[in-house]
């Protein structure tokens, strides 16, 4: 079902729904290494095993920006 506030357009509606099924989907978590980190709220995300909160994207758990910024640290620290 198509939410009400996304009208007209074929295209903004199927941008929507990728959006949504990232928002919702289950992520891997970084402590425990299980798939179930969820959205807890916009940036914050929490996995259920381990009870671990992490900060990552509005809608997904990272971003292309925070992956850039992680392998440059990784590059650093060798």
């Amino acid at each position: 079902m198509v939410n009400a506030s996304v009208r007209y357009g074929a295209s903004i509606r199927k941008r929507y729904a990728a959006v949504k099924a990232k928002k919702q989907a289950f992520y891997k978590c970084e402590a425990c290494g299980k798939m179930s980190v969820r959205r807890m709220g916009t940036s914050i995300w929490k996995c259920r095993h381990c009870g671990a909160v992490y900060a990552g994207g509005a809608y997904t758990m990272t971003t292309p920006e925070g992956e850039v910024a992680r392998r440059l640290i990784e590059g650093i620290k060798k």
